[in-house]
């Protein structure tokens, strides 16, 4: 099994591809209890403005893939903290663990009121607090934080 920054670093991956095909720079992948990436995605903005987040499309197809028992033991690994949107979506569709690379704070002082990507100021940590189920959190990593921002730069 790989460690969480390695996950990170292909959830990485898949946002700079998400960025190279138009999109917003944000990845996600699901990984199975013995370590196997189930799913990925970027984000889809292109095609659906706004409401394609990268965790949403993981969380979506994994709800309608697998069972919520199975998915209680999978983990949902993203470039940058899920925003309220999609750490519903991840809670819903009933996946056990979030790990993520940037904060959604540290994201804001980038995007700032662009647009395209209006943060919420609420943590993944206050939505998952809020729900029945326990949610597992793992995140920021500071260490990868400059590898996280470079796809972000110069894009808001």
């Amino acid at each position: 099994m790989r460690s969480d920054t390695e996950y990170l670093r292909l959830a990485m991956e898949i946002a700079t591809e998400s960025r190279a095909s138009g999109n917003h720079p944000f990845g996600a992948l699901l990984v199975g209890p013995d370590g196997d990436v189930l799913l990925s995605s970027g984000n889809t903005y292109a095609r659906d403005r706004g409401v394609g987040h990268a965790e949403s499309n993981v969380a979506r197809a994994a709800a309608q893939q697998y069972d919520p028992a199975f998915l209680e033991r999978c983990t949902l690994v993203t470039s940058v903290e899920p925003c309220c949107m999609c750490a519903g979506a991840s809670y819903w569709a009933g996946i056990g663990t979030v790990v993520y690379g940037l904060s959604e704070a540290r994201l804001a002082e980038l995007t700032g009121d662009n647009p395209k990507n209006l943060t919420f100021d609420m943590s993944c940590h206050q939505v998952f607090a809020a729900g029945r189920r326990h949610v597992a959190i793992r995140g920021p990593f500071p260490e990868l934080e400059e590898e996280i921002l470079n796809d972000h730069k110069d894009f808001w």
